[in-house]
C-alpha cells in the first residue's frame, strides 16, 4: 500500500482567435517557480472540475467563462516525489475579459508548435501532443 497523496488539479488551455495558447509562469515563492504552465489550480473538496476551473481563471486572470465553454481534451497522471498529480486539461475558446496576470505571474500567448520551447512542470509535458494534434 502506498501512502502517496493524490492531488487533484484542473488546467485550461485558453485558445485565442489565432489558435495561440495562453501559458502562465509560476511566480517566485511558489513550488516550481519560473516554470510555464496552463492556468488552473486545485480542485476544492465538493467542487466539480469545471467549477474549480471557472473559479481559478477568474482568480488568476480575471476572466469569466461558463461550463458550456469548457471541453475536456486529455489528462495528465504524474508521480512527483511526495505526491501524485491527476490533472484534466480543458479547452476554452470563449471567455469574457482580457486575461491579465492577477497573482504576480507572467502570461504569454504561445503558438502550439512552440509550446515545447517553454520549461514546464513534468506533469504538463504529456498534455502538449494532444493540444498540438488539435491545433496544428
Amino acid at each position: 500500500m502506498n501512502d502517496l497523496k493524490l492531488t487533484l488539479v484542473v488546467a485550461c488551455a485558453l485558445i485565442d482567435a489565432d489558435n495561440r495558447v495562453l501559458l502562465a509562469q509560476r511566480p517566485e515563492g511558489k513550488a516550481m517557480a519560473g516554470l510555464w504552465e496552463f492556468p488552473g489550480g486545485k480542485i476544492e473538496p465538493g467542487e466539480r472540475p469545471e467549477e474549480a476551473l471557472i473559479r481559478e481563471l477568474e482568480e488568476e486572470l480575471g476572466t469569466i467563462t461558463k461550463t458550456a465553454c469548457l471541453a475536456p481534451l486529455t489528462f495528465a497522471s504524474h508521480g512527483y516525489e511526495d505526491f501524485h498529480l491527476l490533472m484534466p486539461l480543458y479547452i476554452c475558446r470563449r471567455w469574457w475579459g482580457e486575461p491579465r496576470p492577477r497573482e504576480g505571474q507572467q502570461i504569454k500567448w504561445v503558438r502550439p508548435g512552440d509550446l515545447r520551447d517553454y520549461a514546464m512542470p513534468e506533469a504538463d509535458l504529456p498534455l502538449i501532443p494532444a493540444l498540438q494534434d488539435l491545433l496544428l
